[in-house]
């Protein structure tokens, strides 16, 4: 990563609240509060770290508003309301040098079907597939080896990243970015058990993903059984989530790496899952709820819920259980010894 941004370009993107101190350096790369060195950037985002500013050799660092501190010589201190998301507007600025805008056009690599309709400003990359009757917004940008099947509609200022995969009559909207290896459609995973054999169920419904939903790489959304498998807008999907048939998810949800949601289940919005959850089917997780890592979801959830564990449990219950879990050996050991002390109290008092 190559940066050159000098302290005035830097206060122009972050638009720090106030200032102190000043440096001439050419800001040249971004570091942590510990391992940066005079030309890097960096930021107290965690309190935890707080202390590392002080001896920081970076030679901008992004503190709270409230940070008391001053900056050594050649250092410049850019007070800002949080330092995380003053860093992330930088880092967008980085993003857009990385992967500047490709020019409009069509690879003549790709394969694109005589019914399919392109806008004349997306951009189609290498070896990319769009079949009969798929549709690519204004400005989408599919990268190389990407598939868009038969009567998929893809909306306006997409990224869908090498080797995407986007099934039959799916639909992805506006401002979608889907990255590598993502599977949009695949068939959900359906049997009935007839006369000693598993006979498949047809999954003929499809995939809505609306806008500003951003996918991590290789997770999987299977297409509903019938009707539609929702997404909702603003949600934010990690790496290699498997999200089941007929499930509807809502608006301005996390889900994080690994998490499993089986069939029908309902995400309202603003839901949160930490990494390794799961959630059983058919059960609905209701709005603002929050499951921590590796959470085991078998029933309702009502609004506002916070839980832990697999059955999952109240999340301070399941932490005053796993304190008291701990002491459970010592536990054994004592009523051992109540139960031996009282067997000899028998014999002693049959004497």
């Amino acid at each position: 990563m190559q940066l050159a941004f000098s302290a005035a370009e830097i206060a122009a993107i972050v638009q720090p609240l106030s200032s102190s101190g000043s440096t001439g350096v050419t800001v040249r790369g971004i570091a942590s509060l510990g391992a940066a060195q005079s030309g890097d950037l960096s930021f107290l985002g965690n309190p935890k770290y707080k202390a590392d500013v002080a001896t920081t050799k970076a030679s901008i660092v992004l503190v709270p508003a409230d940070y008391a501190g001053e900056p050594a010589g050649d250092q410049q201190f850019l007070r800002v309301e949080k330092p995380s998301v003053a860093l992330a507007r930088l880092c967008g600025r980085i993003e857009q040098l990385l992967w500047p805008k490709p020019v409009a056009g069509i690879h003549p690599t790709a394969v694109i079907a005589s019914g399919a309709r392109v806008a004349a400003s997306a951009t189609i990359g290498p070896f990319c597939v769009i079949e009969e009757g798929a549709e690519i917004g204004e400005r989408t940008h599919l990268q190389a080896h990407v598939f868009i099947g038969r009567n998929a509609r893809i909306g306006t200022d997409g990224w869908l990243m090498p080797r995407v995969t986007v099934t039959t009559e799916c639909v992805v909207q506006d401002r979608v970015r889907l990255h590598p290896g993502v599977v949009v459609g695949s068939d959900g995973f359906g049997y009935e058990f007839v006369q000693g054999r598993h006979e498949k169920v047809p999954q003929v419904g499809n995939v809505l993903i609306e806008n500003d939903v951003e996918i991590g790489s290789n997770t999987t959304i299977d297409r509903a059984r019938f009707s539609r498998t929702v997404i909702g807008e603003g949600t934010k999907i990690d790496n290699l989530v498997q999200i089941g048939h007929n499930v509807i998810i809502g608006r301005h949800c996390l889900v994080c790496a690994q998490v499993g949601i089986s069939g029908s289940a309902t995400l309202e919005d603003y839901v949160v899952l930490g990494g390794q959850a799961g959630v059983a089917g058919h059960l609905t997780i209701g709005k603002g709820s929050k499951a921590d890592g590796q959470t085991g979801v078998n029933s309702d959830l009502e609004p506002g819920s916070f839980v832990k564990g697999s059955p999952c449990l109240p999340y301070n219950l399941e932490q005053r259980i796993n304190v008291l879990r701990k002491k459970l050996p010592d536990l054994f050991k004592r009523m051992d010894a109540v139960e031996g002390a009282l067997e000899d109290l028998k014999k002693s008092s049959a004497l």
